[in-house]
């Protein structure tokens, strides 16, 4: 159970942009093989003295021990868990192995502390021999010698509560000592110590986001897992907050803030960029749904896009609708953080078609006959799951439907990924048409098959290949009856739509454009912030 929490401590600090990693220690597997739902592009190897070494998820493995075995150019990771320690002289291991990281390259070290207060407890007993671990102090001159940049360090704490009682139960041995019992308590709590560094130094960024309630997971996909992905790359430090504030700078790193979908209209929203600009912060629009559509645009809410240095955004045609307010503007297309375990295609012949949509009714009202027509016809053998849209789940003629109602992202996605179809309606609109593939990609990377519109969707669904696309009700008539009859053809199109989520799709391609576009505005922060005055002045 330690080992696992370990590798989940670990992955969160595994850059997600890399494209070459070395885990030296290979483990069980299990850690590379979480790396690769995350970023499937990534070549990943192995390098272990045992033959018998998992290579599970990985592309290679070298039996060696790392003292001795040279190691390929251009790294951009080289992972040691528990095995930095073993090496004859560690020091000249990290030399060596520096020179093969390319120049971006991350170095995660994650050794036991030889002060765990486990290690000392069974000396003082009489117990096993003393683990291998690399202290503190030693670690710090091994990186300086090699040259290597600190970035950060965390402590691995299972048993942090047991740690204090321990210290507290020696105090006044320590005290004796001459040594503080918090003190030691402090040293004595971790297991494990994970080093970050890099091969060479880099600007440190700090990058801010508020997040919008929960509700579609709209916060998750355009918010929250971008900036956890990006904070995988130790020079850019992330913040997700429900609030915009504005803190203090107290050094001279870049500050940006990134706006999910703000409403910003007359003297709040002048206040809200004005706080954000006075203390430093390059201030980002973050918007995904066609402006027009909100009433706020009638109040002034043009401010939203016209009133900040730079928009972000999810299709092409929705920048196009933003032009005319700001010219600054980046596409970053709505991607998944990870491939989940398949858990569908396990009741054939029966199958569920998944239906959890906001504000579709429109959408969907045409194409009920058929739908119910289909239903009457395949009886037990189609079952339906809807989230959230009330009107849809009444309209069924049939008694082997669920419901859900508005519920977290989690949810959503596992009843997505026990389902063996997914419906995607969006009928010809103006505001339909700015809209993303979010839901093909999502439906998609959890092997379900798309049933979807053309609108939006014939752009990125290949037509018989990843899915299936309609342009009426009687074409969506006749394609939901053969997924239903052929649930072989349906599991084919899910597995091929996985396919191209995880060559294309995947955030984890994201991580060093949108990294580099927010450099870019930093390094361009004077001409940005005269180009947002002169806007403000012409309004």
């Amino acid at each position: 159970m330690q080992a696992a929490l370990q590798d989940i401590d670990l992955l969160d600090r595994i850059p997600l942009a890399a494209r070459s990693i070395l885990f030296a220690g290979c483990g069980d597997g299990g850690l590379a093989a979480a790396y690769r739902r995350l970023n499937p592009a990534a070549r990943l190897l192995g390098l272990d003295p045992d033959p018998d070494a998992a290579a599970s998820g990985l592309d290679e493995v070298a039996t060696a021990d790392i003292d001795a075995f040279d190691l390929p150019g251009g790294l951009d990771c080289i992972i040691y868990r528990d095995s930095l320690e073993h090496a004859a002289e560690p020091a000249a291991v990290l030399c060596r192995h520096a020179e093969a990281l390319s120049p971006d390259g991350v170095m995660l070290i994650h050794v036991p502390n030889p002060e765990h207060w486990r290690i000392a407890d069974a000396l003082l007993r009489g117990g096993a021999e003393t683990p291998k671990g690399i202290s503190r102090d030693a670690m710090r001159r091994h990186l300086r010698h090699a040259g290597l940049t600190f970035c950060d360090v965390t402590l691995y704490e299972p048993d942090r509560a047991e740690a204090a009682a321990f210290a507290n139960a020696l105090a006044p041995g320590l005290l004796a000592l001459g040594i503080d019992p918090a003190e030691y308590a402090r040293r004595a709590a971790p297991s494990h110590l994970t080093w970050r560094v890099r091969k060479e130094p880099r600007q440190r960024v700090m990058l801010s986001g508020n997040m919008l309630a929960p509700v579609g997971g709209v916060s998750h996909v355009r918010v929250v897992h971008p900036l956890q992905a990006i904070a995988t790359d130790p020079a850019v430090q992330t913040v997700v907050t429900s609030e915009v504030y504005a803190r203090q700078p107290n050094d001279e790193t870049p500050r940006i803030f990134v706006l999910h979908r703000p409403v910003l209209c007359g003297e709040q929203g002048l206040a809200t960029v004005r706080s954000l600009t006075a203390a430093g912060y390059l201030v980002v629009t973050e918007f995904d749904d066609h402006p027009d559509h909100f009433e706020m645009m009638r109040v002034g809410g043009d401010l939203t896009f016209r009133g900040v240095h730079a928009l972000q955004t999810s299709t092409a045609a929705m920048a196009e609708a933003l032009r005319k307010y700001n010219p600054e503007i980046a596409v970053f297309p709505n991607a998944v953080v990870s491939l989940p375990e398949v858990q569908n295609f396990a009741a054939l012949p029966a199958v569920t078609l998944f239906f959890g949509a906001l504000n579709r009714e429109r959408d969907w009202r045409p194409l009920m006959p058929a739908i119910n027509a289909v239903a009457a016809k395949a009886a037990d053998r189609l079952r339906f799951q809807v989230v959230h849209d009330q009107g849809f789940f009444d309209a069924l003629e049939t008694p082997h439907k669920a419901f859900t109602p508005t519920c977290d992202y989690e949810t959503y996605l596992r009843l997505l990924r026990e389902s063996e179809i997914s419906l995607m309606p969006l009928s010809d609109t103006t505001f339909n048409r700015a809209k993303s593939d979010l839901k093909f990609i999502e439906a998609a990377a959890c092997r379900v098959a798309p049933l979807a519109s053309t609108v939006v969707y014939g752009d990125s669904i290949e037509d018989g290949r990843t899915g299936l696309l309609f342009r009426d009700p009687a074409e969506f008539h006749a394609r939901l009856l053969r997924l239903v009859a052929l649930p072989d053809f349906a599991r084919d199109l899910g597995d091929a739509g996985r396919l191209h989520v995880a060559e294309h799709r995947m955030l984890a391609y994201q991580v060093a454009p949108r990294i580099e576009w927010y450099r870019s505005l930093w390094a361009r922060r004077e001409a940005l912030t005269e180009a947002l005055r002169l806007r403000m002045a012409a309004a």
